[in-house]
Formats: C-alpha cells, structure tokens, sequence
C-alpha cells in the first residue's frame, strides 16, 4: 500500500494517540519548539498538518495558518476541530499557493513519509518570503533509524547497555507495525540528504536542536530512562535565502 493509503486506513489512530494532549512528546517538547521557533511570523504554513494540533496552537499564538495535508479523513476532522487555521487538501510536492505566500513555514514529523524530498523542499522554499523562516522536525535520521533501540545484553559479562544504531548511510523505506495492526511507511534518509536538499533549493541552515526526550514521555515509557540521553527528535531552524544555490 502507497504511504496516502495507509495514513488514510490508520488516520484514527494517529488521532487517538497524539493528539488533544493525550502525548507528552507533543504537548511538553514539540508544540512549544514550534510555537517558539515561529514567534513573530504572521503567516504560517503547516505542511502534512494531520488533524491540525500544530496549526491550532500556532493560530493561539496569533499567526495566520493554513495546513495542508493530502489524507481526506485528516483534514475533515482539522476543519471540525476549528480553531483558527485554514486548511486544504494537497501533498507537499505541489503546494497550491503563489511564490512568497508565507513568512514561516513548519512540517512536523512529515518528511518521513514523503517520497520526493527534493520537490517538496523546494516548494516550500518557493512559497516562502525571502528571509522566512522554515521549521523541520523529524524523527532523529541517526539515532533513530530503522534498527536502533536500547540493547541491555545481560549475557556477557561485565553486562552491557548501550544504543544501536541500524544501517545510517542507505535510503530505505519500511512498513513499521507501530500498533497491532496499525502499519505505517516510513522511508529513512541520512541527514545529509536532507541537508543538502534544503541548501540546494535556498535554505539556509540557523540552528539545530537535538532535545532530550521529556519528562512526560519517560514516566509513559521508563524502559526508555536508561536512553534518556538519546534524542527521538531532530529539529531544524532554516531561513529561506533570496537567490537559491
């Protein structure tokens, strides 16, 4: 099954299970990263905007939002959950807005899932202001790539605990079971590509932020306490250039 396809069989339980404040990841670490990073910006796009939870809050902050997300099921329930922010049906590769439309952009945990990166940074490099800024948070693309995870080997002696990390370098794409019987496809690229993806297109890299995992998520999962110095999240602070490279 295509990524659309699957997101739209398992939109509920994306919807049950990180949004409305039920997940601390969202409601202790990533909402206000976001809401920081687009302070001041009165035009926001969210991009792969879901339900709507990071459009809602940065519409409580004052920006005007308009979310875009190709799943049907998602975007009728962002338009019945209200809150301020606009939103339209469409994928990350063609945005439907004219160059320059926006002074801050996001997309939160999407890029994941789209399957050409270089089109879709370039479009929001294109509908963004020069000197607008675009925030891009991911699942961390070296700590958390397909095959990591905490390995406590009890077997040899002096026991061991450390973080494996799966194959880094190789583009690959996966179907996780990320519940019984919920599948979602996710495709792992190396930093670098999409680094050098966002340069090449006239974004300019301003910070990045590796967060420890929060208090909340750790009390939901303490078998990750031991982990707790291995960021789950990656996020990115990028200008957008005048002249693309």
């Amino acid at each position: 099954m295509t990524t659309d396809k699957l997101w739209d069989a398992h939109a509920e339980w994306w919807q049950r299970e990180f949004t409305g404040g039920v997940d601390p990841e969202y409601t202790e670490q990533i909402l206000p990263l976001i809401v920081e990073g687009l302070a001041g910006r009165s035009r926001v796009l969210d991009v792969g905007a879901g339900e709507g939870q990071v459009a809602r809050e940065l519409a409580a902050a004052g920006a005007t939002v308009v979310g875009v997300d190709p799943i049907r099921s998602q975007v009728e329930l962002a338009v019945t959950r209200a809150g301020g922010p606009v939103y339209l049906r469409s994928s990350a590769e063609r945005l439907p807005f004219a160059p320059a439309s926006f002074d801050g952009a996001v997309a939160c945990l999407v890029f994941e899932h789209i399957d050409d990166v270089d089109a879709a940074l370039a479009e929001v490099a294109r509908v963004l202001v020069p000197g607008g800024r675009f925030l891009f948070l991911l699942n961390h693309p070296l700590l958390q790539t397909p095959g990591s995870g905490w390995i406590d080997d009890q077997v040899i002696e002096p026991p061991e605990q450390y973080w494996r990390i799966g194959p880094y370098l190789p583009e690959a794409e996966t179907i996780e079971e990320v519940q019984k019987n919920v599948f979602i496809r996710f495709l792992h690229r190396p930093l670098s590509r999409y680094l050098n993806a966002a340069i090449g297109c006239g974004l300019q890299l301003e910070r990045m932020i590796e967060p420890a995992p929060p208090p909340g998520f750790l009390a939901q999962a303490p078998w990750y306490t031991e982990a707790a110095t291995v960021p789950r999240l990656l996020a990115l602070w990028f200008r957008r250039d005048r002249v693309p490279l």
